[in-house]
């Protein structure tokens, strides 16, 4: 485990950074900022390791906006309508980031906050923020950790939890964007997700509230390459995939395989698993001209997200799974990254 200075916020925060390894050589890097993962080092079929992550090289970019790279997204990741929900009856209104739409947190939302890093192992760094009564229009003081673990089975394990003084909401994940081959793109990879279901959106990717068969393009019941039938969806929101699948067989609190993904190229496999009922397939449709890693311009699919969460807009979707938190409850969520080759 290594613990360091990283930089300094605008406004005088430090900011660290913390890494991490397994007994195989696994290696993590991550920074207080946004509680983010920065790196990670797996191995292809050879041995050879390399850094399967989309990020920058240098202090200043993390610090700046940027898209959500390896940031922890909330207080409600995704998107809610108009920015705004019920509970018991009273209205909240939240700011909005995304059109007319709050989408990840809002303005300031977890990924632009600088964490504590609370306890560290030579596998493991928890991360812990709190988030005032009011930030981003959300009701409630909310207590949130966040603890990264590389276990000896070359799994990155994520741990979430909060806790709150006020009824709010809150749905948590991890924005890293993969690229299994350090490629110019993710066309190539191969992707699976065991969901006979996803979420349907209007075209400002707010759930229509039907859940769609996963039919033709939207169907990754059996491994297909991303690329295949990405084309049409050219008049979708971003011209790609954003959508969130509905993991068959989940069950609340139940460890459920929930992704596979494959560069045929390297060898990797990554797979997914999680105690969320959804998965969030964001192939990197907005990624525009941006200055990443090792003197990469990162473009359009460079790198795909696999976030696991609770649907989008589930506050304003009584038949989506709840996504209230009430003073005395723990949030709890476990999302599981394992790494091998094949």
């Amino acid at each position: 485990m290594k613990r360091e200075p990283f930089a300094k916020s605008a406004d005088g925060q430090a900011v660290e950074r913390i890494t991490i390894t397994n007994k195989n050589g696994l290696t993590a890097r991550f920074i207080t900022w946004g509680a983010s993962l920065t790196e990670l080092h797996a191995p292809d079929r050879a041995g050879k390791f390399a850094d399967v992550t989309l990020g920058f090289d240098t202090a200043e970019p993390w610090l700046k906006p940027h898209p959500f790279f390896g940031a922890t997204a909330g207080r409600f990741a995704n998107r809610v309508a108009k920015g705004k929900f019920t509970i018991d009856g009273k209205e909240w209104t939240l700011a909005t980031n995304d059109g007319a739409n709050h989408l990840h947190g809002g303005v300031v939302g977890f990924d632009k906050r600088n964490w504590t890093l609370e306890a560290t192992s030579e596998s493991s760094a928890r991360f812990t923020y709190t988030s005032p009564d009011g930030e981003e229009g959300y009701p409630g003081t909310l207590k949130v950790s966040v603890t990264y673990t590389l276990t000896d089975a070359d799994e990155l394990r994520l741990d979430y939890e909060a806790t709150t003084d006020k009824a709010t909401i809150v749905n948590l994940t991890n924005h890293t964007y993969w690229n299994l081959g350090a490629s110019p793109d993710i066309l190539a990879h191969e992707l699976r997700l065991p969901a006979a279901t996803y979420v349907a959106v209007d075209a400002a990717s707010i759930p229509t509230g039907r859940l769609a068969p996963s039919a033709e393009v939207m169907d990754f019941q059996k491994a297909k390459v991303i690329g295949k039938d990405i084309a049409a969806l050219a008049s979708a929101p971003g011209g790609g995939y954003d959508h969130n699948w509905v993991i068959d067989g989940w069950a609340a609190g139940k460890q459920t395989f929930a992704a596979e993904l494959f560069d045929a190229t390297s060898g990797r496999v990554m797979r997914v698993s999680t105690t969320e009922p959804g998965i969030q397939f964001y192939s990197g449709n907005y990624i525009n001209n941006v200055a990443g890693k090792s003197g990469r311009t990162y473009g359009k699919f460079a790198g795909l997200c696999l976030e696991t969460q609770h649907f989008p807009d589930a506050p304003n979707q009584p038949a989506f799974a709840p996504t209230t938190l009430r003073p005395g409850e723990t949030f709890r969520s476990t999302t599981v990254y394992q790494f091998s080759v094949r």
